[in-house]
C-alpha cells in the first residue's frame, strides 16, 4: 500500500477539496487551472511509476479512477455553480456514472472484483475531460487567450463526454459477458469470468 505511486493518488485525491475552495471561494482560477494541471501529471506519472517499478496494486487500481472521477465532478460543479458551462454539460456526464452504480454490486454477487479494470476508451474519455475543464475556466475571463480556449475547451468537452459514455456501454457489455459465463458455468467457475474480465479490459 505505501507505494509512490499511491502516494501520488492519495495527494491527487487531497487536491479535490482544495479546487474547490479555489473555484467557489475566492475564485482564484488561476491557482484552481494549476491544481488540475498537477493532478493530471500526477496521474500520469503514478501509472508510470506503478509498472515500471512493478508496484502496480489493488488500492492503486481503485484510488486512480476514484481520483478522476472526483475531479470530474468538482470540476463540473465549480465551472457549472460559476455559470461557465451549461447544465446539460453537467448532466450528461454525472448521468453516466449515475448509468453504471449497478455494476459493483452486481460483480461483487458474482464474486470479482468491485470494479472492472479501466478500458483504454474510458482512460482516454477522462482524460479528454480534464483537459477540456483547465481551457473552459480560461475561456471564462476577458484575455486574448479566451476565444481559443473557448474553441479547444469545448472540442475536448464533446469527445470526452461522447467516449467516456462509449466506455460506459463498453462496461455494460463486459458485465452482460461475465453474467452470461457466470450462469454457463453454473455459478460455480469463476475462473473463466475472472479470465475474461482480463481480456476484455484495457
Amino acid at each position: 500500500m505505501w507505494t509512490i505511486p499511491n502516494a501520488l493518488s492519495l495527494l491527487r485525491l487531497l487536491g479535490v477539496p482544495l479546487f474547490l475552495w479555489l473555484v467557489l471561494g475566492p475564485q482564484a482560477d488561476v491557482w484552481a487551472v494549476l491544481v488540475l494541471i498537477l493532478a493530471g501529471l500526477s496521474d500520469w506519472l503514478d501509472g508510470r511509476l506503478a509498472r515500471a517499478w512493478n508496484q502496480v496494486s489493488r488500492i492503486g487500481r481503485l484510488l486512480d479512477p476514484l481520483a478522476d472521477r472526483l475531479y470530474i465532478l468538482a470540476t463540473l460543479a465549480g465551472l457549472t455553480l460559476r455559470e461557465i458551462i451549461p447544465w446539460w454539460l453537467a448532466a450528461a456526464v454525472v448521468a453516466r456514472d449515475a448509468f453504471l452504480l449497478w455494476i459493483p454490486p452486481v460483480l461483487r454477487r458474482l464474486g470479482y472484483g468491485p470494479a472492472l479494470p479501466v478500458h483504454f476508451v474510458g482512460k482516454a474519455g477522462t482524460a479528454a475531460l480534464l483537459y477540456a475543464f483547465p481551457l473552459l475556466f480560461l475561456a471564462g475571463h476577458d484575455g486574448w487567450y479566451a476565444d481559443p480556449a473557448r474553441v479547444i475547451g469545448w472540442a475536448f468537452a464533446i469527445w470526452g463526454t461522447g467516449l467516456y459514455w462509449w466506455a460506459g456501454v463498453l462496461y455494460v457489455v463486459q458485465v452482460r459477458r461475465l453474467i452470461a459465463a457466470y450462469a454457463d458455468a453454473g455459478g460455480g467457475q469463476r475462473g473463466r469470468g475472472r479470465s475474461e474480465v482480463k481480456t476484455t479490459g484495457g
